[in-house]
């Protein structure tokens, strides 16, 4: 297996006195003995040193809208070269990319796409960044840091969708790599983490959230909202409350609909649910809540928070109008809008 192209040295991690290694890329911190795979699947100790088996092994690749992600505040317009790897850190039953999330990394059968290829693909077909997508990105820690320098030195942007579960080291090392901007995925209470992600802490995620704030990303906040798992009104409330103590009022906060997938059978979220959940969060002071995956809904849009003008008018992925005027002001109050261009 050593030798092979996907399979590096782990950037993060301790060796224990008993033989094992902890890998230190995310919350978890399995604690990992000689030829043993983490809860990823994507991590393996082999003689005492940890390696990723996952490196620049590329299980997708596409130009999608920044909006897609959705980052609704960040270059609005642009298309990102997105791409993922295998497997995940978390077990949500819904997860719209199953086939590549439970799938575990084969060193073998790579698709390996080196960091210089990426960025010329990007550049190629018009893209203004990268985005690490589909499955966690995280999972794609070492290669980001060398792909990341290349692509910026290209001018490109960087970002991650996440569900923010890694370590505050590999966040900043990321951050220290070029990373701009992250979307954060709240699934729930802890109720819900606990029964439904794996058991892990949704606390490290709002943690995360604060700290790339701090360290000067754009974040933008995404809630699925599920029927009969996080849609009560309780729920919905705990993550507007942790939203506005975490990442404030100008971060935006994005109330998804789900549709069945997977395992998962749930009918699709109710229009009503997630016009509630909006209207909870413009109430306690949220300057920009959002609907998603409502095709055409008004709330896609985004809305002057002072003088209610429409900013930018979205049909889905696709931004229709932008009227924000230089430096990015509502065009009838002049009201500065939190907005990356």
């Amino acid at each position: 297996m050593l030798g092979l192209r996907t399979v590096k040295g782990a950037r993060l991690f301790t060796r224990l006195r008993d033989g094992r290694v902890r890998c230190e890329l995310c919350e978890r911190h399995c604690a990992l003995a000689n030829s043993e795979k983490g809860f990823c699947r994507t991590r393996i100790n082999i003689g005492g040193e940890l390696y990723t088996l996952a490196y620049g092994d590329i299980s997708a690749i596409s130009a999608n809208p920044i909006e897609k992600k959705p980052f609704f505040h960040y270059h609005p317009g642009t298309t990102a070269l997105t791409f993922s790897s295998y497997s995940c850190n978390f077990t949500c039953p819904w997860c719209q990319n199953w086939d590549i999330t439970r799938r575990v990394p084969d060193p073998s059968r790579s698709n390996y796409v080196d960091a210089r290829r990426m960025v010329e693909m990007a550049l190629s077909r018009g893209c203004s960044g990268l985005s690490v997508s589909f499955n966690e990105p995280t999972l794609l820690f070492e290669y980001c840091l060398d792909l990341f320098p290349v692509a910026r030195e290209s001018g490109l942007y960087l970002n991650f969708v996440s569900n923010g579960y890694m370590s505050v080291g590999t966040l900043r090392m990321l951050r220290g790599a070029g990373m701009d901007a992250i979307k954060f995925d709240v699934k729930g209470d802890a109720e819900v983490y606990r029964r439904f992600c794996g058991g892990v802490d949704v606390g490290i995620v709002w943690r995360n959230a604060r700290l790339a704030k701090e360290m000067g990303m754009h974040v933008e906040m995404v809630a699925l909202v599920v029927p009969n798992v996080n849609d009560d009104e309780g729920c919905i409330g705990w993550i507007v409350e942790e939203h506005m103590r975490n990442v404030g009022a100008e971060t935006p906060l994005h109330f998804a609909r789900y549709f069945p997938e997977s395992t998962f059978t749930e009918p699709p979220t109710p229009l009503e649910a997630l016009e509630g959940a909006r209207e909870a969060a413009r109430k306690a002071g949220v300057l920009y809540p959002y609907i998603g995956n409502v095709r055409g809904h008004r709330f896609e849009d985004t809305w002057c928070p002072r003088c209610g003008e429409r900013l930018i008018k979205r049909y889905g992925f696709e931004v229709v109008e932008n009227n924000l005027t230089k430096g990015n002001r509502c065009p009838k109050c002049g009201y500065g809008v939190n907005v990356v261009t």
